[in-house]
């Protein structure tokens, strides 16, 4: 199913998000991760493509799991290091693995480097990469990223909004966002991105907390803001990892529930690999 089709069949639409992992191991333990997962009917499940496009046969791989267990499949796509043939290539190997969906993203340098390159023969930016899969004969559906807080790398938040404005006019289907913590800005960069004309479905991304630490870590690579008194909560409870665990599960069914309650088109999880915190919210969600 095409995310146009996923966000007209029904009101709220649950997404997951894995990433290939990079060991034999890593992939047993996230096949029985997604047997629970899978429990819940997401509407799709989403697989990472990774910096420089180091995963992207993995990527395919595991989208074909994901079919496997009979959910729909997005797969990620970068412009890192591909020229228009070879993307045009990898978009024809997705379409014959029976891929509908397709997150189209820039996409981070590989590993070692800083700033983005363009590739020989390739594209610079997202909406680019939008138009060239709206160009393929496969009628992909076609994700892309959303900031409520701002990219990092861009100057302003209204140059971060005419950037994704440009990606939505390319053919986007669906805005997927960065992780939050604070609704009040999810819902003023809604606000702002209906203001522009914007009126394909903005789901708002979620990653439950289960490491204080880990989760610091990602939240100062992305820009995410984090609320003090959420901090402190979790700085109290920094050796008991189970409290951390109960805080931050806690604090996401409280998020989600407000998101969902204020009319967003469903969520979209970044599961980080693991089953429990988004079972715990997704339980608590159907009640």
């Amino acid at each position: 199913m095409r995310l146009p089709e996923v966000f007209s069949s029904q009101p709220f639409a649950v997404s997951i998000e894995i990433f290939p992992p990079k060991t034999e191991e890593g992939d047993v333990a996230l096949r029985r991760h997604m047997q629970t997962l899978v429990q819940h009917k997401p509407a799709f499940m989403s697989c990472t493509y990774g910096a420089g496009g180091s995963t992207q046969d993995r990527t395919l791989s595991w989208c074909k799991e994901i079919q496997g267990f009979k959910r729909t499949a997005m797969a990620h796509f970068t412009c890192v290091g591909s020229s228009r043939e070879e993307l045009n290539q990898w978009l024809d190997r997705a379409a014959a693995a029976g891929i509908q969906n397709i997150m189209a993203l820039r996409g981070d340098p590989p590993q070692g480097e800083t700033e983005f390159k363009v590739a020989e023969g390739g594209l610079s930016y997202a909406n680019e990469l939008v138009e060239l899969i709206r160009n393929h004969p496969s009628d992909f559906g076609i994700g892309v990223a959303g900031y409520p807080e701002k990219h990092l790398e861009a100057p302003s938040l209204d140059v971060d909004l005419e950037n994704l404005k440009r990606k939505v006019d390319a053919g986007a289907d669906a805005i997927f966002t960065q992780l939050f913590f604070d609704n009040s800005n999810f819902f003023s960069f809604r606000d702002r991105c209906q203001k522009m004309g914007i009126e394909i479905p903005i789901v708002p991304g979620i990653m439950p907390i289960t490491d204080f630490a880990r989760m610091k870590r990602i939240t100062s690579m992305c820009g995410t803001v984090f609320p003090e008194a959420l901090s402190n909560k979790l700085e109290a409870v920094q050796d008991d990892s189970d409290a951390q665990f109960e805080i931050g599960v806690e604090y996401a069914i409280k998020q989600c529930e407000e998101l969902r309650d204020n009319g967003v088109p469903g969520i979209h999880f970044y599961a980080l690999n693991k089953s429990q915190a988004c079972q715990k919210i997704l339980e608590a969600l159907a009640k």
